[in-house]
């Protein structure tokens, strides 16, 4: 019987202005216990003054560049994987060195079923360290260096999740791309890193937040370890450092990820966390405006209109008219389905999305994102007492607006007949 064929595996390094560091990466992927006929390594600079060179290795391998337009690792990883061949994808940042079995280990995962792996990143003091003295210390022939601390929150949150075999909507919080592989089958599926984040951090939080919508099994491989030149980040700033860069970070987040954790309440996003598909033809408006108002009340939705006839009067920037583009959909968790305008009763949009899969009545259904792309579409059909989404047929709006507004109970009132008294502040003695 003919053994089965080891998969291919593709190392791309972003690289910037660290000939170094990238020496230490290229030597220690010579060691790996994956066979190295199986494996190729694509270097992508991001506009280095001069173009790295990678030497002689047992190993094919290749420089891609783009020119220096600021930090732009999100794009050197989508050029690398570019020009990638592999069937399994490695993404190893320049400072960060593989144990011998880093690149085994992930293949393992991939093996058993996962789709994204996120190895184990340790901390040393590699500045000083020589390609032959971490080719000793990684045979076991020469000294360790110097060790720092692990970052205890991930530590944390992979025991938490079982190696992420359990984790749910937040498991991109626990991906890092300094030591991230993907299928290639996946990393295509999703369409790569966003290009547009231009700072440090939060690529690959967003990147993994898509893979997770697309139905991915993620899992963390704690013997693929690989070793970070320096503590980490945030053991490494000063306070206020630290908060301006997690400001940066988390402002580009909150553009591209759904969630009360990445962008609190209240504002409107151009990506929503929830999609609604509303079938409009033959509504009228008003129907639609007061389906589209129970809609988007307390919501983080976006609503496109089949028809889109009410756009000339609705110019609420939540609303659109056609189908929703494929960026919007890969970023939402969660996706409602309407044949016909409705009215919720008793539960709001974000309510219903918190239960899903869920089914209201005979027109209203929502669903997880990922649940759709792992095949998972069954719903069950809500019956709360009080809980409905009634048709919007017949609605009068302005009876059904005046009646809310002479139910309001202000916070505090006035006569007419008495104004309110503007006292003059006295005047100092002189």
């Amino acid at each position: 019987m003919t053994a089965p064929l080891v998969p291919s595996v593709s190392v791309v390094v972003p690289h910037y202005e660290t000939p170094h560091d990238l020496a230490l990466v290229l030597t220690a992927l010579e060691l790996q216990e994956h066979p190295l006929d199986r494996l190729e390594v694509v270097v992508a600079d991001d506009g280095s003054r001069r173009a790295p060179d990678p030497g002689d290795r047992p190993y094919p391998v290749r420089v891609v560049r783009q020119a220096d337009e600021g930090f732009r690792a999100a794009a050197a990883r989508n050029l690398g994987a570019a020009a990638a061949r592999g069937d399994v994808l490695c993404f190893l940042d320049a400072d960060t060195v593989p144990e011998p079995g880093y690149v085994a280990a992930v293949v393992r995962a991939v093996a058993a079923g996962a789709d994204l792996v996120v190895g184990r990143r340790r901390h040393a003091d590699l500045a000083a360290t020589s390609p032959e003295a971490l080719r000793a210390w990684l045979s076991g022939t020469g000294p360790a260096p110097a060790e720092f601390d692990e970052p205890a929150w991930l530590r944390e949150a992979y025991e938490r999740t079982d190696d992420l075999a359990t984790a749910g909507d937040d498991a991109y919080r626990f991906v890092i791309s300094a030591v991230l592989s993907t299928t290639r089958r996946l990393f295509e599926d999703v369409g790569g890193f966003e290009e547009s984040f231009s700072a440090y951090g939060g690529e690959d939080w967003e990147f993994a937040h898509r893979c997770w919508l697309r139905g991915a099994q993620f899992r963390h491989a704690p013997h693929a370890v690989a070793w970070h030149d320096g503590p980490d980040f945030a053991g490494r700033t000063d306070d206020a450092r630290a908060r301006r860069s997690r400001n940066v970070e988390g402002l580009a987040l909150a553009r591209f990820v759904p969630g009360h954790a990445t962008r609190g309440d209240a504002l409107v996003w151009a990506h929503p966390d929830v999609v609604v598909r509303l079938d409009d033809t033959g509504a009228d408006v008003a129907e639609v405006v007061a389906c589209v108002r129970s809609l988007l009340a307390g919501s983080d939705a976006g609503v496109w209109l089949r028809d889109g006839a009410a756009l000339a009067v609705l110019e609420d920037p939540r609303v659109h008219g056609g189908e929703p583009p494929a960026a919007v959909l890969g970023r939402a968790r969660y996706r409602v389905d309407l044949d016909r305008p409705v009215v919720l009763v008793g539960a709001g949009l974000t309510d219903l999305a918190e239960v899903a899969p869920v089914r209201v009545g005979e027109h209203l259904a929502v669903h997880r994102t990922r649940d759709l792309h792992r095949g998972e579409t069954g719903t069950a059909v809500l019956d709360v007492p009080g809980v409905g989404a009634d048709p919007a047929a017949g609605v009068d709006l302005q009876r059904r607006w005046g009646h809310e507004d002479h139910r309001r109970r202000p916070r505090f009132q006035r006569s007419l007949r008495t104004p309110f008294v503007v006292t003059e502040r006295p005047t100092a003695a002189p």
